[in-house]
């Protein structure tokens, strides 16, 4: 018989190589964005590769469709069916005649990586709940943004030597990995446990689940928190290398955020399971918001940009608490959810991801000379934020 403790380590570390694909399918493409512009002929038109994340994020809306075919299906063959959808992407992206072809796979593979992700998190909730669950998914994440701390500085070497179509390559080869190493993982989702809900009553469903205040409170907080982040990532390319001209530091800058990242995503796991959720959260949200509110002060003080080591600090801090926050309220969200949980689960991360990076785009797309609107959405997310964790008077 196999050790549990070893199983347990296993499945911590094949979530967390799961969910790896859709940071993967980001940060170490970063670097190549040039690249594909030059291949392309569109010069310096930086916000042609920005769509090449937002897409890729928006592809995010089919986890409502996912989480009711899981549910129903087990977790496993949904989660190899999205490994296949975003292996076939990830060639099809490589090898696309233009940008505008690029873009449409490039939302396939964020479908596949939407079928990953939520499957990945509805195997955690299978198996914790509350504050453990909140603490698990603090170490898979801890895991998981590790990536931006390596992949954009692996895509900046693999350019030294080889084309930005080697760079695009590396997500679906890590995919299929992935895929193979599935077969060793049994699934969460007994067929006891399965829900045979029809089409006809996932209406009603959805409809209780999105009328539900305290899912909605959370899901809010956790959307209008990733518009901050989705902005920065899809702009970190132009922030670092036309605002600050300093395109050689990206690697490092990019790797030093993400660095911080999982080590606070790894310090919210200890003080989660020692003051629960929600306690966490406020003080994350509390610190993020003086944080933004900082930046915001410098930005309007120093100059629009504001010193280069000032403002990255500020980003790293704001990235760090929104990924140590996230297991958080997306815990919190499906408290009260019961056996619609993994339907529930799939509404989160639509909202999350398809909402919060259609904000993020348009902060985006007025980074043009500065980073004024940037600073002003970080204290604008985090203030509803504030107000609205700290409106929940429910006592669980």
């Amino acid at each position: 018989m196999t050790n549990p403790k070893t199983v347990s380590k296993e499945i911590i570390v094949f979530t967390s190589c799961s969910m790896v694909l859709t940071a993967l399918g980001i940060d170490i493409m970063l670097p190549a964005f040039a690249d594909v512009r030059r291949h392309f002929a569109v010069g310096n038109d930086v916000a042609q590769t920005d769509r090449l994340v937002t897409f890729f994020f928006m592809g995010q809306i089919m986890q409502i469709v996912f989480g009711y075919l899981t549910d129903k299906m087990g977790r496993l063959p949904i989660l190899r069916f999205g490994i296949i959808l975003y292996i076939l992407s990830g060639f099809a992206t490589v090898y696309a005649p233009s940008l505008a072809w690029m873009f449409f796979f490039r939302f396939i593979s964020g479908m596949g990586a939407a079928a990953v992700f939520m499957t990945s998190i509805a195997s955690v909730r299978d198996r914790y709940a509350g504050d453990e669950m909140a603490r698990v998914m603090s170490l898979v994440l801890t895991l998981f943004l590790f990536t931006p701390v390596i992949a954009p500085s692996l895509g900046a070497v693999i350019l030294n030597y080889y084309s930005w179509q080697w760079v695009f390559l590396i997500p679906p080869v890590f995919a299929v990995l992935v895929f193979i190493w599935s077969f060793r993982m049994d699934e969460s989702l007994p067929v006891e446990a399965r829900n045979d809900m029809k089409i006809g009553e996932l209406l009603p469903k959805l409809k209780s689940i999105a009328t539900d205040a305290h899912f909605l409170r959370y899901v809010t907080i956790a959307t209008l928190i990733f518009s901050v982040l989705s902005s920065y990532v899809s702009s970190s390319e132009r922030i670092i290398g036309d605002i600050y001209q300093r395109p050689d530091l990206f690697p490092i800058i990019f790797g030093a955020i993400g660095l911080l990242m999982a080590i606070l995503s790894l310090t919210n796991s200890y003080f989660t399971k020692r003051y629960g959720a929600k306690k966490t959260l406020r003080v994350i949200l509390l610190l993020y918001l003086a944080t933004a509110s900082v930046l915001l002060g410098g930005v309007l003080l120093l100059g629009n940009p504001p010193p280069m080591v000032f403002f990255f600090v500020m980003i790293a801090l704001l990235m760090a608490f929104t990924t140590a926050g996230d297991p958080n309220s997306g815990a919190l969200a499906l408290e009260f959810m019961g056996e619609n949980a993994g339907l529930a689960a799939a509404v989160d991360g639509t909202i999350f991801f398809f909402i919060g990076s259609g904000i993020g785009a348009v902060i985006s797309s007025q980074l043009t000379d500065g980073v004024l609107p940037l600073a002003i959405g970080a204290v604008l997310a985090s203030l509803v934020s504030v107000l609205l964790v700290f409106g929940d008077t429910t006592k669980k």
